[in-house]
């Protein structure tokens, strides 16, 4: 069930009675403000309710983190800082003067009253930050500089740009003085190498998610509290974030009840500030609920937006083909508000470097301000705005060295301990070699110069090609944090409560599954987007990327703290580190639940029974045919464990809180007088119908009893610095047709992928399904201007917006192939981003083998191709 399906008569308790609500957004950002003239609606369809940046003011209502995702409102008088900024919202209570309102709304630009013309104020990039690498002895041991040795070079910026530090800086000078060193090899390299260098241009795109940005919110006056349904990937986050919206306000607000249903995410929905908007309208919606949705048009015009970046790109090359140095510079359009630009920026540079190893690398980014619509997260996040442009690069090189585009990147690609850019050695097996052998092999490649002549032979005028592209994607933000919980009842029914949400991914499905190795069969019930807690009573400062090494040694001591509570579902986090939290809780409970009722059933007879002193032991614990067995003991039911569970009164329910920094937390616990040590770093327990007086006095959290860690063992702060350490490989191979007029026609493509163990197979198909089409839609046919004619002026929809057709990505003649796991307990790997990164350098390599021309921004509309031709 979507939020954008629901009505307030939909909610149990709500009032049916049901108003309207619609966002109305400023068109341009170049004169300044005056406020609106809706005398086109005439007397009888005005609206109820109109708020704008003056009322909120006087309530105290503010925007949380003005910062991150702007004001509510542009204030009158001033200038909009972007393409489709709000300066009012309106409610109606009758729908049909609401629908009447809105079209005489849609496209009117005489509403707005503009003064005189504006410059935008001079405003400070949003990031700028530079990494650093160069190797020791070799591609193992110690740098003699990194990020994860040193530190990220962060120069001052202001309004008048980026200051870079020079050598004789005493925090960076030892980096920058290696950055000039880098930069002047790469201009006048050592004899025997040469430097290719380029310059690409990656377009801003929509997200085109089918659901738009929507909400239903209700403000009970009576108990000041506020009811929302909301679409969003961060419901704990954006819960917290309404709370303060309102804290230091006139309204009071009680109590938050947030539901987040399915909605279609893939960082659209992550952290943008729509939300906002629907619990400012139930707040003056008079009590009354409210539904704030917007339409194509209106999502076209303010939802968040992929990053267009200008990158600079450099490889030097021995003779050998052996890559010797990476440079990359990327300028970013950060859109009229910061949101993730700082983020976005540094993953995209930090990417850059592909599947290669690199001996010296010197990385740099900066993201600045503007009037377009605001950039934020969006699948890739980055990476495929720097890694598609390397590989087109690489590409580009194997042609002038004269020498098999696969077999270069054979000979450069990264392998299992060798560091990455940041100086950290990726977490694994590196498998992209395995790939890379696999399409070495594949007979599109092999017969690629006899099936060009072949095809352009039987088709005259047409000209055919087949383009290559490999990468591996990170997973993860270097702070991921989940809760889970498992119980099973007296009858043996497995319940799950789970902080994942639904974003089009399969999370949901994955998590409910991945407890069956340990507990039998998938959980029977699941309540998912869970914010609160009351079973897991922790703090958090919430910090866990500024926090200092020292102040976080002191917090640790404190077993309610964690560095963070809860991470919004997103950088393909769901299947590695919420199945992580979800398999340490079910088989905590197997260890603390199972295990003393299988003992107990097994050894209870005269004698011992069954169980014999050092027979069996928990390490042998299996599920057969949803029995456990162990040894040569009797099979036992879920069941029947359970009910024994609960006549023993021993523990029935685990919930669980994890942490990673690109390494797992740990920690000790005593349960029971028993000793255990897990992956996680907070721990609750339930005890069964039988437990103790003593026992069921300790269940005081939500019904469960809080555990206090002995002891925490937190991956250091420095771990930031490692960018990432967790990779999924993907490549793709593309086969296309160009005709006169420059038109592509996609005739096959395959996948070769590496995601560890596979949870739900289809799931995985249909991401790399997905995938594929994304990645061609930013190769060959998605772009939005970023200036005033672009979608900030509300005049753009799919009509003129164009999405991928199934006819335009060989549905039919797709294939993929998953490797498969390295081992039974082979982790599953996050892959919903990278399936679709290598398609597009594949797409572009592929117009360069059919046409002989080498292209240098997307997307290759047909007019530049025929314009090159």
């Amino acid at each position: 069930m979507f939020a954008i399906d629901l009505r307030a008569k939909n909610m149990k308790g709500w009032p049916d009675r049901q108003s309207y609500a619609l966002t109305i957004h400023v068109p341009r950002a170049d004169r300044i403000y005056e406020g609106l003239d809706l005398a086109a609606l005439g007397p009888e369809f005005q609206p109820d309710v109109l708020i704008d940046a003056e009322s909120i003011a006087a309530d105290g209502v503010g925007m949380p983190e003005p910062s991150f995702y702007g004001d509510f409102f542009v204030k009158k008088g001033q200038v909009p800082p972007m393409l489709g900024h709000p300066v009012a919202l309106a409610i109606w209570h009758d729908y049909e003067k609401f629908r009447v309102a809105n079209q005489r709304l849609r496209f009117n630009d005489a509403i707005f009253r503009f003064g005189a013309a504006a410059q935008q104020p001079a405003r400070a990039p949003y990031v700028a930050a530079r990494f650093l690498r160069i190797q020791g002895q070799d591609a193992y041991g110690e740098d003699q500089v990194s990020p994860m040795k040193n530190t990220t070079v962060w120069p001052k910026v202001d309004e008048q740009g980026v200051h870079w530090p020079d050598a004789s800086d005493p925090a960076f000078g030892e980096l920058m003085a290696a950055s000039a060193r880098i930069q002047a090899e790469m201009k006048q390299p050592k004899e025997g190498v040469r430097t290719f260098a380029r310059k690409y241009r990656s377009q801003s795109i929509d997200h085109v998610a089918m659901e738009m940005d929507n909400g239903l919110a209700w403000y009970d006056t009576a108990t000041s509290t506020l009811h929302m349904v909301g679409a969003t990937q961060a419901p704990y986050s954006t819960a917290e974030h309404v709370m303060h919206m309102v804290k230091a306000s006139k309204l009071p607000l009680e109590r938050l009840d947030y539901i987040s249903a399915y909605t279609v995410g893939y960082g659209q929905k992550e952290h943008h500030p729509f939300p906002f908007y629907c619990a400012l309208a139930a707040l003056y919606a008079q009590g009354r609920p409210v539904r704030l949705a917007l339409d194509r048009w209106k999502h076209f015009q303010f939802a968040l937006k992929r990053h267009p970046f200008d990158v600079d790109t450099a490889i030097s090359v021995d003779k050998d083909g052996k890559f010797q140095g990476l440079t990359c510079h990327m300028l970013g359009d950060g859109g009229g508000v910061m949101n993730f630009s700082p983020s976005v920026g540094t993953v995209a540079v930090t990417a850059a470097q592909s599947i290669y190893y690199f001996p010296q690398s010197d990385l740099s980014t900066q993201v600045n301000p503007s009037v377009g619509v605001t950039s934020g997260s969006m699948r890739g996040y980055g990476t495929v705005q720097s890694m598609a442009y390397t590989e087109m690069l690489v590409d580009e090189i194997a042609h002038e060295l004269k020498l098999d585009a696969i077999e270069l990147r054979q000979r450069n690609a990264m392998r299992s301990g060798m560091k990455n850019t940041q100086g950290a050695s990726p977490a694994g097996a590196m498998r992209i070699g395995e790939i890379l052998a696999l399409a070495a092999k594949e007979p599109l490649w092999t017969e690629r110069t006899k099936r060009k002549t072949d095809y352009e032979a039987a088709h005259p005028g047409m000209r055919y090609g087949v383009g290559f592209g490999a990468v591996q994607k990170d997973f993860g933000t270097g702070a991921e944090a989940c809760i889970a919980q498992l119980e099973i009842t007296p009858e043996g029914r497995i319940k799950m409560r789970h902080i994942a949400t639904e974003i089009g991914t399969g999370s949901t499905t994955s998590q409910l599954i991945a407890v069956e190795p340990f507990l039998g069969r998938p959980a029977d019930e699941v309540e998912f987007a869970i914010n609160q807690w009351d079973t897991m009573p922790l703090e958090t400062s919430d910090e866990p990327y500024t926090t200092p090494q020292h102040k976080e040694d002191e917090l640790a001591r404190n077993p309610h703290w964690v560095p963070r509570m809860v991470s919004p579902v997103s950088a393909s986090n769901s299947a590695y580190y919420f199945r992580h939290a979800t398999q340490q809780a079910a088989q905590l409970l197997l260890k603390l639940s199972m295990w003393p009722a299988a003992q107990s059933i097994w050894g209870g007879a005269s004698g011992g029974g069954q169980l014999l002193p050092g027979t069996v032991s928990a390490d042998q614990l299996e599920w057969r045919n949803r029995m456990l067995v162990a040894g040569e003991m009797e099979p036992l039911s879920l069941e029947r464990l359970a009910a024994r569970a609960h006549e023993l009164g021993g523990v029935t329910g685990v919930c669980v809180h994890t942490f990673n920094r690109w390494a797992w937390a740990k920690a000790d616990f005593t349960v029971d007088g028993t000793p255990l040590q897990a992956w996680i770093d907070a721990l609750s327990v339930q005890y069964g119908q039988g437990a103790s007086e003593a026992k069921k006095a300790a269940m005081t959290s939500g019904g469960y009893a809080f555990i206090p860690r002995d002891k925490v063992a937190y991956p250091p702060v420095q771990r930031n610095n490692a960018g990432t350490v967790y990779y999924a490989p993907c490549a793709t191979m593309v086969e296309l047709s160009v005709n006169g007029a420059g038109v592509v026609k996609i005739l096959s493509h395959k996948t070769w992928l590496e995601c560890g163990t596979q949870i739900v197979p289809e799931l995985v198909s249909g991401q790399i399904q997905g995938g594929v089409a994304m990645g061609v839609g930013h190769a060959l046919y998605e772009d939005l201007p970023t200036d005033a004619s672009g979608p900030g002026n509300g005049q753009w929809g799919l009509s003129r917006y164009h999405v991928p057709r199934a006819s335009e990505v060989a549905v039919w003649t797709a294939q993929g192939h998953v490797l498969p796991p390295l081992s039974g307990n082979d982790p599953p790997k996050g892959m919903a981003e990278v399936v679709m990164i290598p398609v597009v350098a594949a797409c572009v390599n592929a117009v360069a083998h059919a046409t002989g021309k080498r292209f240098y921004a997307t997307p290759l509309t047909a007019e530049k191709i025929k314009e090159a031709r």
